[in-house]
């Protein structure tokens, strides 16, 4: 791929994975309804085009509202595999491409903050068991990765622990869960607090046994 000039990312290969075209020498020159209607009529130089012209503006965004820029280069490739993949969804009537390109983005921004929030959450539930071990590099991901929490996830009730490895590994959101499971909202909710509740109070105590 061709690596964005100014963030360093490698500009987005469509859904199916095949790279794109090498930009055309006059692809400066294209304007912007042009890029509009080549993206919406499946035309990938134009997804090329488009990345080059907005891949900026969307890396800041992110950048800004992540203050993390690796994530901001993620998010970045996320947005545009998400304009290729929904594009028949974009309406030039309705508003300018690069407004369409900003909504997608925020909206991946907050996808993004919503998953660094449940796995603070979850190591916010597990850690009060772990404190013990004071151990100055025990951050989030530290945590997660920790043998203990799967090996307490596989005691959790079959319902519970789905919900929680959908949540906290796939990181889906809790409306995503209901949608792919078919439960009702609540029940999602309720299943995965109580499965943390659970979790936590088994790593209670087998602390308080040591």
């Amino acid at each position: 791929m061709t690596p964005h000039p100014t963030t360093g990312a490698p500009a987005p290969a469509a859904a199916d994975a095949t790279p794109v075209a090498v930009l055309a020498p006059d692809a400066a020159t294209v304007t912007d309804e042009g890029i509009a209607r080549g993206l919406v009529g499946g035309d990938e130089h134009c997804l090329a085009v488009a990345y080059q012209r907005w891949g900026r503006l969307v890396h800041t965004l992110a950048a800004r509202a992540l203050g993390d820029a690796r994530e901001a280069e993620d998010v970045t490739q996320q947005v545009f595999v998400a304009a290729w993949r929904g594009r028949a969804n974009f309406r030039p009537d309705r508003g300018t491409l690069p407004a369409w390109l900003t909504g997608i983005t925020r909206r991946k921004i907050a996808d993004a903050l919503a998953a660094r929030t449940r796995r603070t959450e979850l190591a916010a539930a597990l850690g009060g068991s772990l404190e013990h071990e004071n151990r100055a590099d025990d951050g989030p991901e530290r945590i997660l990765d920790r043998l203990v929490v799967t090996e307490e996830l596989s005691r959790l009730p079959r319902v519970q622990r789905d919900i929680l490895e959908l949540a906290y590994f796939a990181d889906l959101t809790q409306t995503q869960i209901a949608d792919r499971t078919g439960m009702p909202l609540g029940t999602v909710k309720s299943h995965a607090r109580r499965g943390l509740l659970r979790m936590r109070h088994s790593l209670e105590l087998a602390g308080a046994g040591r």
